[in-house]
């Protein structure tokens, strides 16, 4: 696909231009408001590729949980495997259209290496996440403001670390808007013991120097729209001697984990970043018990 329309879309997913900004733009570039409609419908995330861990797989223990956070009430997906026992905690933090079925998935996948998980439903407090990706995105859009929501997903740090199947220790990893938070929530809580930024965008600079935890960055290098903002972050993150590693991914788009999201997906970037979240909260956190 055109990386030019890559980049309508991540604009028009960003809410930076509308649909109908898309849709003429992306009918500019491909000669014809069918083939844009028919690249727009490719471009969308893919519901049915979300489950590469079922939702009912034997291994797992879902529930649905809250916490407080300040006095509003955030809800999430609390996972862990069947065997009880004492767990490093992981917080999932959503893209920009909350809690959906990939990020659910993602969860999983954490779960799976033993780790106890919660991933946040940002959007409880205006209805929850709604199945419709593109009211999803609305909402997020009209409500959700980060210095606002920054405190609500740092206060899920105490709730993870004093349950009763977790050890004390815990990391975040976000996705995006996710992604961000996780920068954020490094500045706003001491006890976050690491955090996994992929593609997230960059975090107020005058709060680096708050940030305790190690830092594991994935970016994309086709990424227009984060990448020109971090060669700033990375100089104040070593003006003030803290603990990060920047991993860019060549020749991927924004998203390149998201294996809903069609050609932005990448499955050799993503396996490989992967990998090395895992490894960097088994180091950070401790390793999980084995299964």
């Amino acid at each position: 696909m055109d990386q030019r329309i890559i980049e309508l879309y991540d604009d028009y997913t960003h809410s930076r231009i509308s649909r109908r900004d898309f849709m003429d733009r992306a009918t500019a570039i491909a000669g014809s408001a069918a083939v844009a409609s028919t690249m727009l419908s490719t471009l969308k995330s893919d519901v049915a590729k979300a489950e590469t861990v079922p939702a009912n797989d034997p291994r797992l223990v879902t529930e649905t949980v809250s916490y407080d956070a300040g006095g509003v009430k955030i809800s999430g997906q609390l996972v862990r495997m069947k065997e009880k026992g004492k767990r490093p905690a992981v917080i999932v933090i959503h893209e920009n259209r909350g809690l959906v079925p990939h990020i659910q998935d993602v969860a999983r996948r954490v779960a799976l290496e033993g780790f106890l998980v919660l991933a946040v439903d940002m959007l409880t407090p205006y209805g929850g996440t709604p199945s419709d990706e593109d009211k999803a995105r609305e909402a997020f859009a009209a409500n959700v403001k980060p210095d606002e929501t920054a405190p609500r997903v740092s206060a899920a740090v105490p709730f993870l670390a004093s349950h009763a199947e977790s050890t004390g220790n815990v990391g975040a990893v976000g996705f995006c808007w996710g992604g961000g938070m996780v920068d954020r929530i490094a500045m706003l809580n001491p006890d976050l013991k690491a955090g996994v930024a992929y593609y997230g965008p960059i975090p107020p600079l005058d709060k680096v120097a708050d940030i305790k935890a190690p830092l594991l960055l994935h970016y994309a290098s086709l990424d227009t729209n984060v990448n020109p903002k971090i060669p700033d972050f990375e100089a104040a993150l070593k003006a003030n001697n803290k603990k990060y590693t920047i991993q860019m991914y060549d020749n991927v788009n924004h998203a390149f984990n998201n294996d809903t999201a069609g050609p932005r997906y990448n499955k050799e970037a993503a396996d490989l970043a992967w990998g090395r979240t895992i490894a960097f909260f088994k180091d950070n956190l401790g390793a999980p018990p084995r299964s």
